[in-house]
């Protein structure tokens, strides 16, 4: 094969890491023909959709506790790498963080960061692919060739494999692409929506579609605390949702069957303030029904539902004939309201994949061990961070390592 007909580096997917390994690569070897092979019919869709449109890129706060998977070397890689401030300052973009540590584009437009990316990679001369979805990477003498769905075979001598997990298969993001890497000896970890609402069983949500409400939620397992955290907490249908859920939803994939998760709907509150409250309202609504016991502290829906749930009696109960230990079931079920977590959100609710090609399957340099001259990086490695910043700040960093260590292994092979 002519080597004018050979791209040094292809980059198989045009997401958020898939553009900083493919900037990262060429900028370390200009001479390097670089080229992003992008599924759908334009790149960067699952961009433009993260933090509700406005990109949140990082958070100040990043440590170990906050990724979970087999990849054990995550912060040493964010460490050895440009932060996303320094990442997309060097290419225009100026970012500021809110209250909460998370870094957004001063724009607060996620269409902001995809255009300086797109920028970045036409002023290095990197080409852009798209409906190129990827089926097989065959080994060849001169590299790989990458075949196509529609039946091409694209020549190459480095693969740089950036296509996303599982979640949200409505960008492009399918696993197609893990399941590929099966074929060259990668195996995967247990693979489960992560960043997403967590489902519980319907009938225990009745009445409470649509109500918002803060507190504090605890994932349990065979009563042991695993994680815990305080913000606002949605209820839907048939599912717990809101920041402090989908912290939880990694839980899943390990303790399946055997997770509960606990709300204190008021965790300013002990349990005497909170019984000290409800003795007051007692005195001052005692001729008011049940229905209004809590609706200084709820909205209607919430405290008709805990009400209910605690006494088990009709709302038409007057407050001035509950028990003593009327009131203290009341307080017990807002500070320990409990459900089973039978299942996570569906792929398309999720913002994260659980899971995915085992740290095992590469080196430190995000090379596969079972096949040089592949690397990856991303969500479609089994790392996977809190909401937050967290996971497209791994994106950044697993993309720039990545592209850096496939430049190294090319130096001094290019005319």
């Amino acid at each position: 094969m002519s080597k004018d007909n050979i791209t040094d580096i292809a980059v198989i997917g045009g997401g958020a890491s898939g553009f900083a390994a493919a900037i990262e690569a060429k900028t370390a070897l200009p001479k390097a023909r670089v080229v992003i092979l992008e599924k759908l019919d334009r790149v960067g869709r699952k961009i433009l959709a993260t933090g509700n449109g406005r990109c949140n890129l990082s958070n100040i706060n990043l440590s170990a506790d906050h990724y979970h998977g087999s990849v054990k070397n995550v912060m040493h890689i964010i460490g050895a790498t440009p932060s996303a401030k320094e990442f997309f300052g060097s290419i225009g973009v100026i970012c500021t963080a809110d209250t909460k540590g998370r870094i957004y584009p001063k724009s607060n437009s996620a269409a902001t960061v995809l255009s300086a990316l797109r920028l970045r990679a036409e002023e290095l001369y990197i080409s852009e692919r798209c409906n190129f979805e990827a089926t097989f990477i065959e080994s060849t003498n001169d590299g790989f060739r990458i075949h196509s769905a529609s039946g091409e075979k694209f020549p190459c001598r480095r693969v740089i494999v950036a296509a996303g997990g599982y979640a949200a298969p409505q960008f492009g993001t399918d696993g197609s692409v893990i399941r590929l890497l099966r074929s060259k000896g990668c195996h995967t970890t247990k693979i489960c929506p992560a960043v997403a609402p967590l489902r519980v069983r319907p009938e225990l949500l009745k009445g409470l579609k649509g109500v918002r409400a803060k507190g504090r939620v605890m994932a349990y397992s065979a009563g042991r605390l695993l994680k815990e955290e305080v913000g606002e907490i949605q209820f839907t249908d048939n599912a717990l949702s809101g920041i402090c859920v989908f912290n939880m939803a990694h839980l899943f994939s390990q303790y399946e069957g055997k997770l509960k998760l606990r709300l204190d709907l008021a965790a300013d509150m002990d349990a005497d303030q909170l019984e000290g409250y409800l003795r007051v309202i007692q005195y001052q609504r005692g001729k008011q029904t049940t229905e209004e016991l809590l609706t200084g502290i709820f909205p209607r829906n919430l405290s008709s539902y805990i009400t209910k749930r605690a006494l088990g009696k009709p709302l038409t109960v007057l407050i001035s004939e509950l028990r003593d230990n009327d009131i203290r079931q009341v307080v017990q079920l807002i500070k320990c309201l409990e459900f089973d977590v039978t299942g996570t959100a569906p792929w398309k609710d999720a913002q994260v994949t659980s899971g995915g090609i085992s740290g095992e399957c590469v080196d430190e340099r995000l090379q596969l061990r079972s096949e040089k001259g592949i690397f990856l990086c991303g969500e479609i490695l089994d790392v996977d961070g809190d909401c937050g910043g967290y996971n497209l700040q791994w994106a950044w960093s697993s993309g720039i390592l990545a592209g850096r260590s496939c430049a190294d292994s090319l130096r001094g092979g290019l005319s």
